[in-house]
């Protein structure tokens, strides 16, 4: 029998535990190193907190990740204890909506895609004309989802919270951690995380790397993984915990099936 893979769970700190623990139960050796450090803002900028002030002038409230919930919800509530009546709230997936109900709010999902393209996708914001969209976000990212709801007409302000770092790792550090955990599958979570794994290697280092085989959570990300160079790259439904364990059970399946 093929030994169970050493897996690394590129989580950030905090996040990880679950699906290391659900990947140790199904017995791969499995690893953490974030490659995503997130940070609170201890201050909103003003013109955020008039977002949070002027909440009752939105039509539209959209969460972009169980981050932007995590870091938004607390510094929203402390003005709107209760949203204002008539907000519609989105959240980019089920899990990201499981915990806005944690907060008492009803949103309306993306699915199980968990992407600004499936967001926009949504039947309520096609027609924004006019229409007020708060989104609530960490700092910097993606563009696509203002940019679209911009050209339908909405008038879109973005909300950041957080911020995400590349963490702090010694050069060479990271090589050493690959190999001597003998890690042989790599989960990616975001594109952002990709970027920071090779940020994190120096280029001899990377290229050694180019076989190992690496998950992520959309075809965009898959894109930048073989642009990067990465030549056994699988796709997962999403992000989430059930989606990357699904990848890879398949993935090993067809390792050892070669």
């Amino acid at each position: 029998m093929t030994p169970k893979r050493a897996v690394l769970v590129t989580r950030p700190s905090g996040q990880a535990a679950d699906l290391c623990d659900a990947l140790s139960s199904r017995g791969y050796k499995a690893f953490s190193q974030p490659l995503l450090e997130l940070r609170g803002l201890p201050e909103l900028s003003p013109e955020a907190q008039g977002y949070i002030n002027q909440l009752d002038n939105y039509q539209h409230l959209i969460f972009i990740s169980g981050n932007a919930v995590r870091f938004g919800m607390d510094k929203i509530q402390a003005q709107w204890p209760q949203l204002p009546d008539g907000i519609k709230v989105y959240a980019i997936g089920d899990s990201t909506a499981a915990m806005l109900a944690e907060y008492g709010v009803e949103a309306i999902s993306a699915g199980p895609a968990m992407t600004s393209e499936s967001l926009l996708s949504l039947p309520q914001l096609e027609a924004v004309g006019g229409q007020n969209v708060l989104i609530v976000k960490g700092l910097g990212g993606r563009s696509a989802l203002r940019e679209t709801l911009s050209k339908r007409g909405a008038l879109v302000d973005e909300l950041a919270c957080y911020q995400r770092l590349c963490p702090v790792l010694a050069p060479g550090e990271l090589a050493k951690k690959l190999s001597n955990w003998k890690i042989d599958l790599i989960l990616i979570s975001s594109g952002e995380g990709l970027c920071n794994l090779l940020t994190l290697l120096s280029p001899a280092e990377t290229i050694n790397l180019y076989p190992v085989p690496v998950i992520v959570p959309s075809r965009r990300v898959a894109r930048m993984a073989e642009d990067a160079g990465f030549t056994r790259v699988y796709t997962a439904e999403n992000a989430s915990n059930a989606a990357m364990l699904d990848m890879v059970e398949k993935s090993s399946s067809t390792s050892e099936s070669k």
